[in-house]
Parts: C-alpha cells; sequence; structure tokens
C-alpha cells in the first residue's frame, strides 16, 4: 500500500522558517533545490525536494522532525551529498534536512580519549583536530577531505585503514539523535563497553538515517601513531597481486592499510592528476602497503620483510617512500581513483562496493574481471584488499544513453553482489544501500529476516516519514 504524504504548504513553510529562521528553509527556489537533488551517485539518481531546512542544533532538529510528523511529511537527512547510493536523494520529496550548518568541534575530552562533534563536521577537520592534540581519529573513509562524520555515522563508513583500526562503528562510542516523532535520546557515552539492554546506538550506526537523525556524536580517539612508511610493490599479473595479499597481512607487522590499484585506475587518474607511478607501463596493478613501527629499527625491518614477502610472491619492484613527498604522491593517486576514472567518463558508475572474506578475494576478483567481460564494459578497480572490500568502477558504453546506462550498471552490480553472497560476503562494505541498492539488498534476505528489520524500521518511524524508500523503508 502506496504511503500518503502530506503536501508542504505555505503555512508548513512558515512554520519551519518560525522553527529555524527564515534565511535557513529554501523553497521555490529551483537552482538552489536542485543541489539538494541529487549525491554522488549521479543526477541521474536525483529527486527535487520541495524545501531545504537548516538547522544550527537539536533543539531545531526535534522542531522540524515534529512539524514534519504533525503534517506527515517526508524528511530526508543529508550531509555533505558524498554518499554514492542515492541515500541524501529525497525520494519522496518533502523536507531535505540538511546538517550542513552542526559543523563545531564540541570538545576534544584527552582524558577519556575522546571527541564530542556535531554530525556536519567534515572527517579531516576532526582528524586535524585530533592531531594537534596528539590523537587519531582513525574511523574515516578515503573522503576524508569532504564527507562529514554524520554521514559516516549513517553509512558506517570504513576506508583505508579499517585493517588496523576498524571502521566507524567501532569508533562510535555515544549519540544525541532525534527520532521522527521529534522526541531526543541519548545513546552511550564517554565509555568503551557495556552490557546494558540492547544496543540502539550499534543499531543506529549504518542505518542510513531511516531510523533517527544524530545530532551530537562521542568518537573514540587513539593515540597517535608511531612512524610509518609507505610501500609500493608493483605487479605484472592481478593473479599474482591478489594471491600475494594474504601472505602480507599474514607478516606479523603492523600493518595499517594495503590498498590494492589495478592498471586502468591507474592511468586514468594518472592522467587527471598529470603524474606518473613507478613502473607504470609494465604494471598490471599495485599494493599500497602503510606499515607503522616504535622505532626506526622496528620500521626498517617491517618494511625490508614485507617488501621480501612481495618479491617472492611476484612483484618485479617494491619502493620505499622516502619523504612525506613520495608517500603523498602515492596516497594521492589512490584517494583520487573514482575522480580519475570520472575525468575519463563522467557517468563512470560509483556503486560498486562489494566485500568478501580475504579468503575469497582472489575469486571475487577474478569473477569481477569475468562479469566485465561479460557485459561488456570498460572497468578500473581499487580496494581496500587486506579486508576484502573491493570496488569496481565501470564506465559507460560509448553508444549508450544516460538513461540506459543507470539501469545497465546497476544489473551489473547485481549479478556482481549475488556472486560475493554465494562466496560468502556482502553487497556493500562501506559506501551503504541507498536506494541505488535496496532491491538487491531486500532480495538477498529471507522473508523471516525481511519481516524483523522492517519491524524495527516501523518501530523507530511508523509514519514511514524518515528518508522513505532506502534500505529497509518502503516508498509505496
Amino acid at each position: 500500500m502506496k504511503t500518503e504524504y502530506g503536501k508542504l504548504t505555505p503555512q508548513i513553510i512558515d512554520e519551519l522558517k518560525t522553527a529555524v529562521g527564515t534565511a535557513n528553509v529554501v523553497a521555490n527556489d529551483p537552482d538552489m533545490l536542485d543541489s539538494y537533488a541529487w549525491d554522488q551517485a549521479g543526477q541521474v539518481w536525483g529527486h527535487m525536494p520541495d524545501a531545504v531546512v537548516r538547522p544550527d542544533g537539536t533543539e531545531q532538529v526535534s522542531n522540524i522532525l515534529k512539524i514534519a510528523s504533525k503534517y506527515r511529511i517526508p524528511v530526508t537527512p543529508r550531509g555533505a551529498g558524498s554518499g554514492l547510493n542515492g541515500g541524501a536523494v529525497p525520494l519522496a520529496g518533502g523536507i531535505v534536512l540538511s546538517l550542513e550548518r552542526m559543523n563545531r568541534i564540541l570538545e576534544i575530552d584527552p582524558v577519556n580519549r575522546v571527541a564530542v562533534v556535531e554530525p556536519g563536521v567534515v572527517t579531516n577537520d576532526l582528524c586535524r583536530v585530533a592531531a594537534e592534540k596528539g590523537f587519531l581519529y582513525a574511523g574515516y573513509p578515503m573522503s576524508t577531505e569532504t564527507s562529514f562524520i554524520g554521514g559516516n555515522f549513517a553509512t558506517n563508513a570504513g576506508g583505508g585503514k579499517v585493517i588496523r583500526y576498524g571502521n566507524t562503528r567501532r569508533h562510535i562510542l555515544g549519540a544525541e539523535v532525534v527520532l521522527p516523532s521529534g522526541e531526543v535520546l541519548q545513546l552511550g557515552g564517554r565509555y568503551r563497553k557495556d552490557t546494558w539492554g540492547y544496543s540502539l546506538l550499534q543499531l543506529l550506526v549504518g542505518s542510513e538515517g531511516t531510523l533517527a537523525v544524530a545530532t551530537k556524536l562521542i568518537v573514540n580517539l587513539e593515540p597517535k601513531p608511531g612512524k610509518t612508511v609507505n610501500l609500493l610493490a608493483c605487479y605484472p599479473d592481478l593473479d599474482i597481486l591478489v594471491e600475494s595479499v594474504a601472505k602480507v597481512i599474514g607478516s606479523g607487522k603492523k600493518i595499517i592499510s594495503c590498498e590494492f590499484m589495478d592498471r586502468d585506475i591507474v592511468k586514468y587518474t594518472t592522467e587527471y592528476l598529470g603524474c606518473m607511478l613507478p613502473e607504470q607501463e609494465r604494471s598490471e596493478g599495485y599494493l599500497l602497503i602503510q606499515l607503522e613501527g616504535d622505532t626506526d629499527e622496528e620500521l626498517e625491518n617491517a618494511y625490508e620483510a614485507v617488501g621480501k614477502i612481495c618479491l617472492e610472491a611476484g612483484a618485479f619492484e617494491v619502493f620505499v617512500a622516502e619523504s612525506r613527498t613520495d608517500s603523498a604522491a602515492m596516497w594521492n593517486v589512490r584517494q583520487n581513483g573514482l575522480e580519475g576514472m570520472r575525468h575519463h567518463d563522467p557517468y563512470a558508475s560509483s556503486s560498486g562496493d562489494i566485500m568478501v572474506p580475504l579468503s575469497s578475494v582472489p575469486e571475487m576478483v577474478k569473477r569481477t574481471k569475468g562479469l566485465g567481460k561479460k557485459f561488456g564494459l570498460e572497468m578500473g578497480i581499487i580496494a581496500h584488499i587486506a579486508d576484502g572490500n573491493i570496488h569496481p568502477i565501470p564506465t559507460k558504453p560509448k553508444d549508450m544513453s544516460v538513461e540506459d546506462w543507470a539501469v545497465y550498471s546497476e544489473e551489473f552490480f547485481a549479478e556482481l553482489i549475488k556472486e560475493a553472497i554465494a562466496l560468502g560476503g556482502v553487497g556493500s562494505g562501506e559506501h551503504g544501500v541507498g536506494h541505488v541498492k535496496q532491491k538487491i539488498l531486500m532480495d538477498s534476505k529471507t522473508p523471516v529476516e525481511l519481516e524483523v528489520l522492517q519491524g524495527v524500521k516501523k518501530a523507530f518511524d511508523p509514519q514511514n516519514i524518515l528518508n522513505p524508500g532506502k534500505m529497509f523503508s518502503p516508498l509505496d
């Protein structure tokens, strides 16, 4: 049965203006509304909101949701809009609840080793401030310079350092959240374990704004890492490269990151950046490995041991970054992989985010390449390969329309996700589900599991006003 929503009337707009101030409600401005209609999944997946409301604190968020609940207006929470699966797209119109003004780092608590932040804080800003205080915020994705902490919370974002530090869920200790009814909950706190009833906090991490809106987060801070070094291992064959990863991870050394880039990703990204990686002409793929050591001697022993493993496994060269400049150049290529593919083709699809056990990575890479050939796609691959998180980025065939490509690319990813599930994995490791992958997600669950999951949604949001059409939230 289709959900019947109320219409955003001039009277309701006036109530919203009273709640947050006239300047912070956008309506009847198509150009401005369009900038909130889509995310990095692409404009083809977009949908126009009726209004954008920009609160400046928990009370204002609560008041917005009380108004929305009263009139049954759909609300789509939005952070930086850097998501890759349409999670912040207002499918039902209504209100986009933008958290961009809630961007304060409220506290760095050195005793409890936590930071207290609002959801609109740019991830890299928190990393920088934490570092100035002698700490590391480790729960950040590769989009650290653009993503918001609130979006990381919403998608349980990961990144290059998951193999050492875990993803966002591991670093969320507490949260202040507002329910669709406007009621406020305080969850968790400045402690690191509890067995004090069901963990609503952990349930909300990764719920993509379908259950509640986070307005304040208490995040874990790690001690600053010791000395680090980056290695770039060049391989003539992808099968050899992938098979070597388990040996690298099993080396016993302090590995912070182990990232994979294939030939096409490197080709188009270095063209985009105007640079070159070593041995680029003959390398089919690279491993970018970051190691940590407490002393220079420990670090040297570590990179010599890991470099030897790579060479014995089949790498023809292993380069050690000798300076911060060298390290930054290596990581710049990895971090700009999507941008490089989209510079080559603006319609390169970014929603590939499959996750498999490490033991299944070699087979999953083979199946990814095989499906790419079956679908006739040119494709680059990057991966947080040490934890089994693979990101294929196919490009649009030249003779295909943008509209047809939106459908065709998701048919490809649907088949790919089936392969990942067959190998003991899932369809998303960090990007989330949004609405781009909702059908695939729903099809992968048993009827009993679906009933439980949709029951959770109904318990939090009985009117289905919060981010409808995402994850287990029906649009009709």
